[in-house]
């Protein structure tokens, strides 16, 4: 099953590093955290990428057209222009790399790879978010719900403890970033069938959000349905946000599954 990788925006709340490169380039452990997604779902089989390119697109597509030589051994005969691989640590991934436009949205970024992706089932997902979400049981959800699309929910953590007081102001209780009581927000990982592009709009589709017209279109129409993940979830939003996934690498990768 293939899988569309929106990249294409300019990350500007993390404009300390995007500022050089794409969002979804930002490194964690030294690798883009667009190469932690792909892995994450090649360990599920599913390694066959679309990538929607846009502000900075020639950084990602220069990244994976060197990607082999940067990961391998190898002796440079200056003499005659002759290289030698000895080893390689590369993946076995196949990545369509699309340019979807500088201000195109993601509807219409989404609209723009139609072509490749052809008429069958696929995934979706941000360039800019790590999850442990079991794929397999995600995709044998999707298949018992059968609706155009299912989308990954999860209830995120505050970024601040939560303080219970008695009537004299004496703390009671205290919860360190506890989850959001009741409240569920979209985590960006989708299983689509080719229907949903039939809920995009006919006009001014690059001025659209897939989170707003079409997702509406497909609540409306009862073909949206939510896969509850009670796991890790985390975007990289801000510098912060950067610093804690890179902290996270060096000691507790929880959405290392490969």
């Amino acid at each position: 099953m293939k899988v569309v990788l929106f990249a294409g925006g300019k990350g500007t709340r993390i404009s300390e590093e995007s500022h050089l490169k794409p969002k979804p380039m930002i490194e964690i452990g030294g690798k883009p955290i667009l190469w932690h997604i792909m892995k994450s779902y090649a360990a599920f089989g599913h390694n066959e990428f679309i990538v929607c390119c846009g502000y900075k697109g020639y950084v990602i597509k220069e990244y994976f057209y060197h990607y082999f030589l940067h990961n391998s051994d190898m002796t440079m005969d200056l003499s005659n222009n002759e290289m030698t691989i000895h080893n390689s640590d590369s993946e076995n991934f196949k990545v369509t790399l699309v340019d979807t436009g500088l201000e195109t949205m993601t509807a219409g970024r989404l609209k723009r790879v139609e072509k490749y992706i052809g008429n069958e089932r696929f995934m979706l997902t941000y360039g800019d978010g790590v999850c442990d979400i079991d794929m397999a049981a995600q995709l044998k959800y999707h298949e018992e719900k059968g609706k155009a699309c299912t989308m990954t929910i999860v209830q995120p953590g505050s970024r601040f403890g939560m303080i219970a007081l008695d009537n004299q102001n004496v703390v009671k209780a205290f919860a360190e970033k506890p989850k959001d009581d009741g409240t569920w927000i979209n985590a960006g990982f989708f299983i689509c069938e080719p229907s949903v592009f039939k809920y995009l709009p006919a006009s001014n589709i690059d001025e659209v959000m897939w989170e707003r017209h079409p997702l509406e279109q497909l609540t409306a129409a009862s073909e949206l349905v939510a896969y509850p993940h009670h796991g890790f979830w985390k975007c990289m939003d801000t510098l912060r946000d950067n610093t804690e996934l890179n902290e996270m690498w060096e000691n507790n990768p929880k959405w290392k599954n490969w």
